[in-house]
């Protein structure tokens, strides 16, 4: 795999070298529209003949509210019970007798359902996720059942002592923001949720005028949109606009510390720093940033903690745009000899490194070109060029693609310098612990 994403970027420089310098930059996605508002995101690829059909709802967990979190994600396994004319999990079944695959999946800010099919076959796509835009049946008899399912979910992760420490650490650090709950929504609330609450959330939220339809693979464009036009086209908007979210995150005034205890072996910090939404300038320098610092064993924290002062088992961080202003998460679990607190000391030293000096040339230029790597080889992909499409149209705008790479490439050093020092301040920090309760608290389990 990391062969072929050389091989691929170096094909893509060479084309940067024969066509000019927009000619990987500018993605070729003809946006067209229907009167009941949907949205259609075009991108003709001609090969195999294959392609990807994605409808992108704007609705996820910011879209909840206190009650019914989790309903996104809820709502999204409903999709899959029928309507009246597709009975429950038969939707997935017809995909697969037409050799397609289908998925979806709820995240903060979306919820996108897939078809990877033939082309031949997209009609079949566009009719079934058309039925379900518009007549889904939530049969009270298969609601209860998924619930269970979802409620499984849940316990997983709440016996996950990795995943219940980062979902503490986000309820800390957003005290007005919904990115405070989870995708998966708490406990109780997934309990509390009536059918009824699931019809009124689909009536207000899968309405054509808050959805994209996104065609990428070997495709006519003007064919693609008659055919959307033919099954969505007689699907009325909503008459009313979703309720906008209006909460804005109020800025952190103080360090926020929070411990979990849990019944594991390892002990575990994260640190989780308040940084902004999708689009904004300094996204770029951390996103830069988070691959010097985190990704991988040759970034500046693994080889810190992990092998120059072995501190650490693992060391990592990540920082994922959205919507709305995020979290820039860095986290670490302990040698055996070692605590969570050398963990954080160690951590916050690289952090200040960086904020006093930057970062060298050589690791900004390889950051760029790792990023630019990245971008062009999940664009290859039918699928992975729809998802990033979906993805930017829903949080801001398809057209973000095309500055993303212009953008990531302006960074310089002094832009990392002033994102670091303006970010990465006690005072904007969120702490989380794990401490287990079978031993010695952070003394490190690690062998």
């Amino acid at each position: 795999m990391q062969l072929m994403r050389k091989l691929i970027l170096a094909a893509s420089c060479l084309a940067l070298v024969v066509s000019g310098a927009g000619a990987v930059d500018t993605l070729a996605v003809h946006q067209d529209s229907l009167a009941n508002g949907l949205k259609i995101l075009t991108v003709e690829k001609p090969g195999l003949p294959l392609v990807s059909f994605q409808v992108w709802y704007r609705v996820g967990s910011r879209n909840e509210r206190p009650g019914i979190t989790g309903i996104s994600h809820l709502l999204e396994h409903m999709m899959f019970k029928g309507t009246d004319k597709i009975g429950p999990e038969e939707f997935s079944r017809i995909v697969q007798k037409y050799g397609g695959h289908s998925n979806a999946f709820t995240s903060q800010d979306y919820t996108a359902y897939y078809e990877n099919i033939s082309t031949e076959f997209l009609s079949v796509a566009m009719e079934l996720e058309s039925d379900r835009m518009a007549n889904l049946k939530l049969d009270p008899r298969e609601f209860e059942p998924e619930r269970n399912v979802v409620k499984e979910e849940r316990r997983l992760r709440e016996n996950s002592p990795y995943g219940r420490l980062f979902e503490e650490m986000n309820a800390a650090a957003y005290t007005a923001h919904p990115y405070g709950w989870p995708v998966l929504g708490w406990m109780t609330d997934i309990e509390a949720i009536t059918p009824q609450d699931l019809r009124d959330y689909y009536r207000i939220y899968y309405a054509p005028n808050n959805a994209a339809c996104v065609i990428v693979g070997a495709v006519n464009r003007k064919e693609a949109v008659a055919l959307v036009d033919k099954y969505f086209g007689g699907i009325p908007r909503n008459k009313t606009s979703p309720p906008r979210v209006t909460t804005i995150e109020p800025p952190q005034m103080g360090e926020r510390r929070v411990k979990v205890l849990k019944d594991t072996r390892m002990p575990l910090v994260a640190m989780g720093y308040h940084t902004p939404e999708i689009g904004q300038p300094d996204t770029y320098a951390l996103e830069l940033l988070s691959n010097i610092l985190s990704n991988g064993e040759s970034s500046r924290l693994y080889r810190s903690l992990v092998y120059d002062k072995q501190l650490a088992l693992f060391a990592g961080g990540y920082n994922d745009t959205q919507t709305d202003p995020t979290l820039f998460i860095f986290y670490s679990a302990p040698l055996k000899g070692h605590n969570t607190e050398e963990l954080e000391q160690a951590i916050t030293e690289e952090l200040e490194k960086i904020k006093r000096d930057g970062v060298s040339p050589r690791e900004l230029q390889k950051s760029k070109n790792q990023l630019e790597a990245d971008f062009i080889f999940q664009q290859q992909r039918n699928n992975g060029l729809a998802v990033q499409i979906g993805s930017a149209q829903t949080r801001l705008s398809w057209r973000y693609l095309n500055s993303y790479l212009k953008n990531i490439r302006a960074v310089s050093n002094q832009d990392i310098i002033s994102a670091a020092n303006k970010y990465f301040i006690d005072q904007n920090r969120t702490v989380a612990t794990l401490i287990p309760t079978g031993g010695p608290q952070n003394k490190g389990e690690a062998q």
